[in-house]
């Protein structure tokens, strides 16, 4: 159960601290103080999406903060939201996402809205209300059922991707074996762009590198050239160093000038006989280049790019061929899988319409308590083609009387019988199951004997449980085992506080006729109190 609760600047609420008793606990206050606050705070807590409308005026973000007891001991569960709908949340004191803070906390409770009654005027609201009513053993028909559609769906995924036409596959296969041939016979080398520009550019070249490799050559070599003065040098730094030896250094290093010179002149030498005017050569260098060009026009920017995309193609030759030969199995696969979901989905359908069937007689149960004399509760199923959930599409039929014909609830419910419908299919579908169950403000358009009656029902719900209720009705306040007051003075920021005794009358007064400060009120308050104590016996 929820051992106490700490909420900070979430609408209304600036700061409200409380400790909340087991069993009814009821939440009451005017119009406009923010009691349905406190049921927000629970929503965040059980992991629901963070909004910044929830965050209130007194600071830039909101705080909500629980305290539980569970059979695993106690644990915190905490949430933080900005004005800009950012959220923070904290399992145990330990930051946590969203979806965790929902597996640790969502689990230990449910909370009915008046947004529930919406819900049942929808087909899809309705399936949820027969498939949340569904026995543990009936469940793993949804799970079934799911497997089977999520299989149908990935097989005419797969058919869609084919394209509905095999020919066209074909010629996209054999375009596909045209790229990776033609790129794996041009036997690419990633560098061979910049070698080949520079076989072409000697190519076009060799007369004048020649000429210029032996004139530089001729320089260096010839009488009286470079290598010839050069040795004078040597000769005469060999004979001074003779009567100088710290000369000898200077010698040396114009031995090594000769060397280096000699061994330059040689490789001129060597290039300049290498060279040779080749028309052939430079031709098939150009049409090598202007392969590569065609290539990188098709393929990429770059030799390396053309490798990588022949190496996709191959890819993609792989995974066409292998389509093709699932083609031809694709169809009968599809049948089958399609006879599966059938299959199936006319599972599912049964158990449906067998809980379907005890939820409406539970529920039809429930409205009598709540002061319908004889009410029909039906839910009415239309075999639909299959879909994600199903093959059925379930209407809620209803009527307060069986002389009355039933109809859509949406065109035949009051207001205060839908809200009797919906505590009645909750309670009949396992609301009360969790430890902690609340109900936001169920109670619209009810009010005398019927409101005893669904506060009766309350109380005896929250046995054994913790059962929270935002209500207007005194009569569901008269049940309460605590009584939570919102408040908010003067049009302020308002507050929360547990009432008792006499503050618990005053507040029944007010809520029985605004009478909360005179002696009649009271009174008519302590007699709704004792008209509770003696419902439930006590």
């Amino acid at each position: 159960m929820l051992e106490e609760l700490h909420v900070a600047n979430i609408g209304l609420l600036a700061d409200a601290r409380l400790e909340p008793a087991g069993g009814l606990v009821v939440v009451t206050g005017e119009t406009g103080a923010g009691k349905t606050m406190l049921l927000g705070a629970l929503q965040l807590l059980a992991g629901d999406t963070a909004r910044r409308d929830r965050v209130g005026p007194a600071s830039e973000e909101l705080f909500v903060e629980g305290r539980f007891s569970t059979p695993d001991g106690e644990r915190v569960a905490a949430r933080k939201v900005t004005k800009e709908g950012r959220s923070r949340a904290y399992v145990d004191g330990s930051m946590a996402t969203a979806a965790q803070l929902s597996e640790a906390f969502g689990s230990l409770m449910e909370i009915v809205a008046q947004h529930d009654a919406l819900r049942l005027a929808t087909p899809a609201g309705v399936l949820d209300l027969v498939d949340d009513a569904l026995p543990p053993k009936s469940r793993t028909r949804l799970d079934d059922y799911a497997r089977a559609w999520s299989e149908l769906g990935r097989l005419r995924s797969e058919q869609e991707e084919l394209g509905g036409d095999r020919r066209a596959l074909e010629r996209d296969l054999d375009a596909a074996r045209l790229q990776v041939e033609e790129i794996d016979a041009a036997g690419l080398k990633v560098e061979e762009e910049i070698d080949l520009a520079t076989m072409a550019d000697r190519l076009r070249n060799a007369e004048g590198l020649t000429e210029g490799l032996t004139a530089a050559h001729g320089a260096l070599t010839d009488d009286g050239g470079a290598i010839d003065r050069v040795g004078n040098v040597i000769a005469e730094l060999r004979r001074l160093a003779a009567i100088d030896t710290s000369l000898e250094p200077m010698h040396a290093q114009a031995v090594s000038v000769s060397d280096a010179m000699s061994e330059l002149s040689a490789e001129m030498a060597g290039v300049a006989a290498s060279l040779e005017h080749d028309p052939a050569a430079l031709e098939r260098v150009e049409r090598r280049i202007q392969l590569l060009n065609d290539l990188r026009r098709k393929y990429g920017d770059t030799i390396a790019d053309v490798v990588a995309f022949g190496v996709a193609a191959e890819e993609r030759v792989a995974t066409m061929e292998r389509r093709i030969d699932a083609a031809a199995t694709l169809d009968e696969d599809i049948n089958k899988a399609t006879a599966v979901v059938n299959e199936s989905g006319t599972a599912l359908a049964k158990v449906r319409r067998a809980a379907a069937k005890k939820l409406a007689s539970s529920a039809a149960n429930h409205l009598a308590d709540l002061g319908m004399k004889d009410p029909l509760v039906e839910f009415e199923f239309d075999a639909i083609a299959p879909g994600p959930r199903g093959a059925d599409r379930v209407v809620l039929t209803f009527a307060s009387d069986r002389t009355l014909p039933a109809g859509a609830v949406s065109r035949i419910a009051s207001g205060g019988e839908l809200s009797r419908l919906v505590l009645s299919l909750r309670l009949a579908a396992g609301a009360g199951e969790t430890p902690i169950v609340a109900f936001d403000e169920i109670d619209a358009g009810v009010g005398g004997a019927t409101a005893l009656a669904m506060g009766e029902k309350l109380a005896r719900l929250s046995i054994g449980r913790q059962v929270f209720c935002v209500s207007h009705l005194p009569q569901i306040a008269a049940f309460a085992d605590e009584h939570i007051v919102v408040e908010r003075p003067d049009g302020g920021a308002a507050s929360a506080r547990i009432v008792v005794g006499e503050d618990r009358s005053r507040e029944i007064a007010r809520m029985l006729s605004g009478l909360d400060d005179t002696k009649t009120g009271v009174e008519h308050a302590d007699e709704l109190l004792r008209e509770a104590r003696e419902r439930l016996g006590e």
